[in-house]
């Protein structure tokens, strides 16, 4: 994972004449299933981040066996038999982000995030609202968003079907800080 980060890193800043990149290791992606038989929550708090804000690049990726679940069963569900996260271990966002951030002052910026998710395999193309609030040398990235298992060809079970909801609400945060600055 560590290789796969630091790739991404010189990646998205090679070449640049001037470019800020923010990076974490300790970004937020959380999803949530409510229905009239059972609430699901799964967390999970490490997740990698890098923003290029020169290019307006940004990355996330995270391991799925990262996300904790109040109850161990639906964790090993999750993890076993609808997610399969030994046969897809990782879930990833490549995209950019379009609107104006002012890197030199402090504020909250709304701008549409564009790129391509990979989840089980499965890559979606999607666009969404987010903002990015700049602290001085720090990003901190929100949006929320809503997945369907379906369009990521997990299967849920008809036995369990009716306790998990179609469209998960996804919610994802990351507090990145300046690491190159040219």
């Amino acid at each position: 994972m560590k290789k796969l980060i630091f790739v991404f890193i010189l990646s998205i800043s090679a070449g640049a004449v001037h470019s800020q990149v923010y990076m974490t290791r300790n970004g937020f992606v959380g999803f949530y299933s409510k229905t009239p038989l059972e609430d699901i929550k799964a967390e999970n708090k490490q997740v990698y981040s890098v923003i290029d804000a020169s290019k307006k690049n940004l990355s996330f990726i995270l391991l799925v066996k990262g996300f904790s679940f109040n109850k161990k069963l639906m964790q090993d569900h999750f993890n076993e038999e609808y997610i399969e996260s030994d046969k897809y271990p990782k879930a990833r966002f490549l995209g950019s982000y379009t609107g104006e951030v002012d890197l030199a002052k402090n504020g909250v910026y709304k701008v549409q995030v564009q790129g391509d998710l990979t989840l089980h395999g499965v890559t979606k193309s999607i666009t969404i609202p987010a903002t990015i609030e700049v602290q001085d040398d720090k990003l901190i990235g929100k949006c929320d968003l809503k997945l369907s298992p379906g369009d990521f060809n997990i299967k849920i079970p008809s036995i369990v079907r009716e306790k998990i909801a179609q469209q998960m609400d996804v919610h994802v945060s990351a507090d990145l800080n300046l690491i190159i600055k040219s």
